[in-house]
C-alpha cells in the first residue's frame, strides 16, 4: 500500500506538493470516486487512478544516467561533501542510490536507481561487467607499463583482474576494468610509477555516456538502454 500523493508523484505528475494540491480540488479519482485525502492508502497495483479523465500509471523502478561533476561524493548522504542526489531534481531522488562509487573528483558516468536486483547484478563481480575510462596521465605510458597493467599489478597483497588499456596519446589512455577495488584506476597507474591527473568513466557495460550531458546533468535510461544492461536484449 502507499499513499495516494507519493504515488501521483512518482508518476510524475508532479512535485509532492503539486499532486496534494490536485487532490484537494478534487482532480484525482481511485476506483471510480473522487478523492480528496493526499494520505490516503491505495494499492498501486490494483487500484484505478485517474487524473482529468487520463489513467495515471505507478512506476515502481527508476533508472537514471548522471554525468557526475567533480565536488560531489557517490553516497546517498553527506560527508564532507554533498552528494550526488542532490543533483536530482525529482521528488523520488531520495529513493534512489548510486550503482558503484565514483571518487569525489573523478567525473563522468554513474547510474541513479532505486532498484537493488538490478545494481547488484552490475557490481557482481561474477558478471565481469566493463567499466571503462578515460584517464590523463603526469607522464608518457611505456609499452612495459602497458604490459603490467593489462596482466594485473599487485594491490592490497592481490593482483588485479587483467585489464586493457588503449592508448590515445603519449600521456592519455582508455582503461577497461571489471573489477572496482577502491581507487582502483589510480592505484593501478601508480603501482607503474605514473599518476592520474584527471578520471572520466564513460561506459558502463553497454551503456556510454551521453556526450549531450554537461557536469551535473542527467537523464532517464530509455528502455532499450534498461534491457540491454539487464542482458536481455
Amino acid at each position: 500500500m502507499m499513499r495516494l500523493d507519493k504515488y501521483l508523484a512518482h508518476a510524475k505528475l508532479g512535485t509532492r506538493k503539486e499532486v496534494k494540491k490536485l487532490i484537494r480540488q478534487g482532480f484525482i479519482t481511485v476506483n471510480g470516486e473522487v478523492c480528496r485525502n493526499d494520505d490516503t492508502k491505495i494499492d498501486e497495483i490494483n487500484d484505478k487512478i485517474v487524473y482529468d479523465e487520463m489513467p495515471v500509471f505507478y512506476q515502481e523502478f527508476y533508472y537514471l544516467m548522471l554525468n557526475k561533476p567533480e565536488g560531489y561524493i557517490s553516497s546517498t548522504v553527506d560527508e564532507l561533501d554533498p552528494s550526488v542526489l542532490h543533483l536530482i531534481e525529482e521528488d523520488f531522488a531520495l529513493d534512489l542510490f548510486p550503482v558503484g562509487r565514483l571518487d569525489v573528483d573523478t567525473v563522468g558516468l554513474l547510474i541513479l536507481t532505486n532498484d537493488g536486483k538490478f545494481s547488484h547484478n552490475l557490481l557482481s563481480p561474477k558478471h565481469h561487467v566493463e567499466k571503462e575510462y578515460y584517464v590523463e596521465l603526469e607522464k608518457p605510458l611505456s609499452d612495459d607499463d602497458i604490459i603490467k597493467l593489462e596482466t594485473g599489478v599487485l594491490i592490497d597483497e592481490e593482483y588485479t583482474k587483467p585489464a586493457k588499456i588503449i592508448k590515445k596519446e603519449d600521456t592519455i589512455v582508455h582503461m577497461i576494468l571489471t573489477e572496482g577495488k577502491f581507487h582502483q584506476v589510480k592505484r593501478m597507474f601508480h603501482a607503474v610509477g605514473n599518476e592520474v591527473l584527471y578520471l572520466k568513466r564513460i561506459r558502463v557495460g553497454t551503456l556510454l555516456l551521453d556526450s549531450s550531458l554537461e557536469e551535473g546533468d542527467y537523464r532517464f535510461l530509455s528502455d532499450e538502454e534498461i534491457m540491454q544492461l539487464k542482458g536481455e536484449k
